[in-house]
């Protein structure tokens, strides 16, 4: 039998199979790729007890407390993290599955599995190289997920755990992605299949563009290739949006929730798999060259032109007719393609050949044009065809060629036309034909750039690499079909894609010298309804414009669109940091572009030069690709029981572990289990913003406190802490606002709602705290929930979550920072869930620190009467001042000497640290006016990672 508290890890990223490990590096940990799986350890049937019956094992699974998906999407780049928290309720361990069916287009970030509260990050690392006895022992491929998978269109990431009794785990998962523009349209894609009815299911969607959004669409929930029947209006047949769905649109952005209660989605499914969520959406397009977009160095080039001609075609359809295809699947190929041909433009010309072991041309030796004679008699071809034994690939592709190839003047290309080939097939080559590197190769002296081959595979037994193959040495394209599918509606929607050719042979420049690197910038073809996109590393940032020139053919015309663009940045706040998207689209496509140059290429110098390129890349943007592969520490048997939830939501609880009477762990994220764990001892002070906000400053050299109030208006970004320049550290935060209480002289109360951390050194890394997650934003992404108790360290930085009470950040060990989350079960109107700043260790602060807080960390003060002579101040040694009896002593309310300013003071008393302490305190009023450099003002940043210096720069 396992431990009871050991955690079993089981990753699968695939799009039609899991495989086995790929076995353990010298440390011992696992080692995932992105198309590889970790089978549990210990899995055998004979680890499990006889007596336990399959109904029990179902009674002990894990229930999902919360499953949060929020998507990102700035300029068609989206960046998705999901969260899942699972809590095994039972008195002994049981295994909890997170799965997630993931776009094939997309890239792992980040992953992370917090069990016990202690936190596991994956790590990417290049992959190994595979043994040929450990690809033997690969099993066959097999289908995974539910039935909604779409094949191709997705891949799927599981992990699998074993989670102590009365415990919780949480998984962390980001990816990222380019949405594609199909038929006129982005389409973004949320798997929603938990496996359980889950008590909080929340789905958010953000789009900005810089563009306005002229169309947004929210498709009913779709599980398949059927829409659930909830979707519907009753008695009208209209499509709805998904139940408690909510839409906010602007011009430029919109977000999209998603929140179905419990019941919400049993009524969807009670099997928790409700399906894909689904938004299309587009944006006003530019004309000319289209819309360019610079940032952080790095600019994104997105063309889509409209209202050009449409150029005619000459197509030939090759099918394979074999005995596999017997049954829906030639039956349903057969009604695509007189779909099909019902579309086919006027000035087109086309042929039909099916394939068997034998050839059947359907007119010979000619391309036809298309008349209502030739779809007439085209279509008696199609209801014709019958399936037959064999499948010789080679002779059907030489067959297609030659129809081609006789249709193309002596010259190679057709004036005002382009000429292309649709190749379907479900199956492999037979073992009597040529050698798959004979087929690649004679079709590409076939093709000789006058014509592309396009490829679609049905099921799952085709030859992908094939077909990839093809597509990929001939100018074309390929998608896979799967085998549950409607292969009709599949093949019509394929075909719509590719069916309105506006350009071929598109040449896109920029001005010499400008960029550093650019990726793909020469495409065949262009489709009415598709996006072509182009990243580049500009090597002058102080460029002031950049020339773009697009070359292309359009019929029997060339033309040349070209304009000067300005380079300038564009911010925006939905992704810290958001002026980023462009460096990380840029890595993204760079990838692509490497793997697809590797798999065409027939050099094994320059496919081992491509490969180290693309694991360079990976690396450096942390992403899981095929040339990658993801370590993750195996958790050993461990709980927690100083940190269990219940002790440490106590607010008690958690003074005594700031005064250091209860040290906090801090676990690296990459530390293995076993190793010494690190403790630190967190001793709080009292200068802190808190409240409406209330600032408290102590003055220990002084031993005095001073107060005052800021009063901002919501939306306001303070600056609290500014020493960037110095310790590399700054901390802003965001006021958020309520109606005043009953009775009370104010207009309004103002709280921290987020409070922002960013930091320089050792490398730049952004922490955003709100009373639900924390964010860690740096070299990866993770974000952790506030409800949790967690602690992490890497790099200098660890972060500790008391769960629902308290954040603490330390940098290098000199510098802390502790954040109290203050949460309302039942709040009133005048209430809202907000934060409270404490600064509890300023040793690695210099001496210029500035903000609203840090301008006073080596500051000392002094109290003088009117008159102006000095007071020696002789106070207890407890360091609180006796403020009444140094009233009554002088008989006058006193002034606070700082720098060179004197500010009048009252004396108050301050509740501090959710109410447990008082502090007596000298109050400023008028928003610290004379008590701080400048004005209020002064500290209002532009957004919350702003680092600039303030205009009174250092604390002077």
């Amino acid at each position: 039998m396992r431990p009871s508290g050991a955690t079993i890890l089981l990753l699968c990223l695939s799009s039609s199979f899991c495989g086995r490990p790929e076995g353990r590096d010298a440390a011992g940990d696992l080692r995932i790729s992105e198309s590889s799986v970790l089978r549990p350890l210990g899995s055998d049937p004979h680890r499990t007890p006889r007596q336990v019956k399959t109904s029990v094992r179902k009674e002990i699974k894990p229930h999902i407390q919360e499953l949060s998906i929020k998507t990102s999407i700035v300029s068609r780049y989206a960046i998705t993290t999901v969260s899942c928290s699972m809590l095994n309720r039972h008195s002994m361990a049981s295994e909890g599955v997170f799965q997630m069916l993931l776009p094939a287009g997309a890239y792992v970030s980040n992953f992370t599995m917090i069990v016990g509260g202690q936190v596991y990050s994956g790590e990417i690392r290049p992959k190994l190289k595979t043994t040929k006895k450990a690809k033997e022992q690969e099993p066959h491929k097999q289908k995974v997920g539910q039935g909604g998978q779409r094949g191709s269109e997705e891949e799927v990431f599981r992990v699998v755990t074993s989670i102590p009794a009365k415990e919780r785990a949480v998984f962390v998962l980001s990816y990222e992605q380019l949405l594609q523009r199909r038929l006129g349209r982005y389409e973004h894609v949320t798997s929603l299949r938990p496996l359980q009815l889950v008590s909080r299911l929340t789905l958010e969607v953000t789009i900005v563009e810089h563009s306005p959004i002229t169309e947004l669409e929210v498709l009913p929930l779709r599980n398949g290739r059927a829409i659930t029947s909830t979707s519907k209006a009753k008695g009208q047949g209209k499509a709805m949006l998904p139940v408690s769905t909510v839409i906010k649109q602007d011009k430029n952005s919109c977000k999209i929730t998603f929140t179905p209660n419990i019941v919400q989605q049993a009524n969807i499914a009670r099997n928790g798999v409700l399906g894909d969520f689904i938004i299309r959406y587009d944006v006003e397009r530019e004309l000319a060259v289209g819309e360019v977009q610079v940032s952080s160095g790095h600019f994104v080039h997105y063309f889509a032109p409209k209202g050009l001609p449409v150029v005619p075609r000459n197509i030939v359809f090759v099918i394979d007719t074999s005995i596999s295809m017997v049954g829906n699947q030639i039956k349903q190929t057969k009604e695509g393609l007189l779909t099909i041909l019902n579309d086919l433009h006027p000035g087109d010309h086309f042929n039909f050949v099916s394939f068997s072991n034998r050839i059947k041309v359907w007119q010979p030796n000619r391309l036809v044009p298309v008349t209502p004679n030739n779809i007439r008699d085209a279509k008696k071809f199609i209801y014709m065809i019958s399936p037959s034994k064999g499948r010789d690939i080679g002779l059907a592709i030489q067959t297609g060629s030659s129809l081609l190839s006789s249709h193309l003047p002596e010259g190679g290309t057709h004036h005002g036309s382009v000429s292309f080939m649709i190749f379907l097939t479900n199956g492999r080559p037979t073992a009597a034909e040529p050698q798959i590197p004979s087929i690649l190769s004679n079709a590409t002296a076939q093709a000789r750039k006058q014509f592309c081959i396009f490829t679609i595979g049905l099921g799952e037994d085709e030859d992908r690499r094939l077909l990839e193959r093809l597509a990929l040495d001939n100018c074309g394209m390929t998608w896979h079909i799967p085998g549950e599918a409607d292969v009709g509606i599949m093949l019509k929607g394929i075909y719509d894609e590719i069916s309105t050719l506006l350009l071929s042979d598109i040449w896109m420049t920029y001005s010499d010298g400008a960029e550093e690197y650019v990726t793909q910038h020469r495409f065949a073809h262009y489709f009415n309804g598709s996006e072509i996109v182009v990243a580049g590393k500009l090597s002058n940032r102080s460029t002031e414009s950049l020339h773009v020139q697009v070359m292309a053919s359009s019929g029997d015309r060339n033309v040349t669109l070209e304009s000067d663009v300005m380079v300038r940045q564009q911010v925006s706040d939905v992704v810290p940091p958001a002026e980023g998207y462009a460096n990380r689209l840029w890595g993204l496509l760079s990838i692509k572009d490497c793997l697809r140059l590797r798999r065409s290429s027939r050099s094994s110098w320059e496919r081992e030069k491509l490969t180290q390129r693309a694991t360079n890349l990976s690396l450096d943007f942390n992403f899981l690709t095929p040339v990658t592969s993801m370590i993750v520490p195996v958790p050993e048997a461990h709980v927690d029981k100083a940190r269990s939830n219940d002790a440490a939501n106590t607010m008690d609880g958690l003074l005594e572990e700031m005064a250091g009477n209860k040290p906090q762990s801090l676990r690296r994220s990459n530390e293995l289990p076993g190793d010494h764990v690190k403790k630190s001892m967190i001793t709080i002070s009292r200068t802190s913003a808190d409240g409406d906000p209330h600032f408290v400053v102590d003055f220990p050299l002084s031993k005095l406190a001073v107060c005052f109030n800021i009063n901002g208006e919501p939306g306001d970004v303070l600056r609290l802490v500014s020493d960037h320049k110095h310790s590399g550290v700054t901390v802003n935060g965001k006021l958020i606002g309520t109606p005043a209480p009953p009775g009370s002289h104010k207009r309004q109360r103002t709280f921290f709602g987020t409070i922002t951390i960013v930091v320089d050194r050792p490398q730049r890394g952004y922490i955003e705290i709100t009373p639900r997650k924390v964010i860690l934003d740096g070299r990866d992404r993770l974000v952790l929930p506030c409800h949790t108790t967690v602690a992490v360290e890497s790099d200098g930085l660890a972060v500790s979550i008391v769960g629902g009470s308290s954040v603490t950040v330390t940098l290098h060990g000199t510098i802390s920072f502790v954040i109290l989350i203050h949460l309302y079960k039942n709040p009133e109107p005048y209430q809202r869930n907000h934060l409270g700043f404490y600064i509890s260790n300023s040793k690695g602060l210099s001496k210029d620190s500035h903000g609203l807080l840090g301008q006073f960390l080596y500051q000392e003060v002094g109290l003088i009467p009117q008159n102006g002579s000095s007071i020696l101040l002789g106070l207890p040694s407890n360091g609180v001042p006796d403020i009444p009896s140094f009233s009554q002593s002088f008989g006058i309310s006193p002034s606070l000497k700082i720098k060179d300013r004197t500010v009048t003071v009252v004396k108050k008393t301050r509740k501090i640290y959710s109410g447990k302490q008082k502090v007596d305190c000298w109050f400023v009023k008028n928003n610290a006016n004379k008590l701080i450099d400048g004005h209020y003002e002064d500290y209002v940043v532009s957004h919350l990672f702003d680092t600039d210096d303030s205009p009174h720069g250092i604390n002077a």
